[in-house]
């Protein structure tokens, strides 16, 4: 098999390279450069007092918190959506599938103010559960909410063209030969799907941890007790903190480039895993 090579770029090409490699370090390299040269401008003293202060740590255990319940729940959810959808023929299957990505079409924002009216004190629900007193909105419970809403496709997303494109019929065949609903889940789909499963996880990490907009209108943003990381950056801009905005703003920047290194990571393995079944099938 002849591998294919790809021929060395003529004028025009190495003006497009010039100009995405322009673009790549105006738009996206120099914003990082600035935002760690910024955080550390004031020297390590400033930078270590802002990053251990009260309220930045009760922004970053909060920002985990919102994750590590987030993150788990969609897992969950995503996995068996599309398990659901590409698995099984049901009336409604289409328009399920549909609904899926609502939450992309939707603004953020609005999703907000949609949880905050209908679980707000004054809202269709919330008014029934304050009269038992549970408290969703401007609390930790509506930032989680409204931060699953916003990443809940991500998952199935990642999922849904694999499975469709992998078939049933290796589940077919291990009904066959006996295995029950959960082991066929856990001894044939799971591995099958495993690295875009952790690909949509990364993904949902990610977004739940710099999720903003839906997080703004539901929190109320109470300092030391509302505020996620991206909600703090905010605040202490409008305080004049610069070195402090920008100490939080390298959190979530560490937090992206380490996501970036994952995606990548997850990605190499899938390549290499279908390079070796190509091999193997040849």
């Amino acid at each position: 098999m002849q591998k294919y090579k790809h021929k060395k770029p003529d004028a025009i090409g190495k003006l497009l390279i010039g100009v995405g490699l322009t673009l790549t370090f105006f738009l996206l390299i120099l914003p990082l450069v600035l935002i760690f040269y910024s955080a550390f401008k004031g020297g390590w003293a400033l930078f270590t007092d802002n990053l251990l202060h009260p309220d930045m740590i009760s922004a970053i255990k909060l920002t985990l918190l919102v994750a590590l319940i987030t993150v788990p729940v969609n897992l969950i959810y995503g996995t068996f959506l599309a398990w659901c959808v590409t698995k099984f023929e049901f009336r409604g299957r289409k328009l399920l599938i549909a609904l899926i990505d609502i939450p992309y079409a939707i603004s953020p924002v609005v999703a907000g103010l949609c949880y905050l009216l209908l679980y707000g004190v004054q809202g269709w629900l919330g008014s029934w559960l304050d009269g038992y007193d549970v408290q969703l909105m401007f609390a930790w419970p509506g930032i989680v909410l409204v931060t699953i809403f916003v990443t809940s496709p991500y998952v199935a997303r990642e999922l849904i063209p694999l499975m469709q494109s992998q078939g049933s019929t290796e589940e077919e065949a291990a009904v066959l030969l006996g295995g029950n609903g959960w082991t066929v889940f856990r001894r044939v789909t799971l591995p099958n799907i495993k690295w875009a499963l952790i690909y949509g996880t990364v993904l949902t990490t990610a977004r739940a941890i710099g999720e903003f907009g839906s997080v703004s209108v539901v929190s109320g943003s109470i300092r030391g007790e509302t505020n996620t990381l991206p909600l703090h950056v905010q605040l202490l801009h409008q305080d004049y903190n610069a070195i402090g905005a920008f100490t939080a703003a390298l959190l979530l920047a560490s937090i992206a480039l380490l996501t970036l290194v994952l995606k990548s990571l997850v990605e190499y393995k899938q390549a290499r895993r279908e390079a070796q079944a190509i091999q193997d099938a040849h």
